[in-house]
């Protein structure tokens, strides 16, 4: 599965990244969240609701971990492990 490309989701090495949304969040980060590192920005999570450091990261669709699902966009692709 390494040498593979698809088309809506990339894996970042620490999970799979819809592009879409990526590309989307990117664009919408104002210029005072980007003067701090992200250590600064998110602190520990001591909220009863944490909230991801990356929105764009993909779940599984099904149990054969052969279909992603993007949670915020809900756009899926077959990544086949075979």
């Amino acid at each position: 599965m390494k040498d593979q490309e698809f088309n809506d989701f990339y894996n970042d090495g620490f999970g799979w990244i819809c592009r879409h949304c990526e590309r989307e969040l990117k664009s919408l980060e104002t210029e005072s969240e980007q003067k701090y590192s992200r250590l600064m920005r998110e602190g520990e999570a001591e909220s009863k609701q944490p909230k991801f450091s990356n929105l764009a990261l993909a779940q599984w669709a099904d149990r054969a971990n052969r279909t992603l699902m993007c949670p915020r966009c809900g756009i899926t692709e077959l990544i086949d492990k075979s």
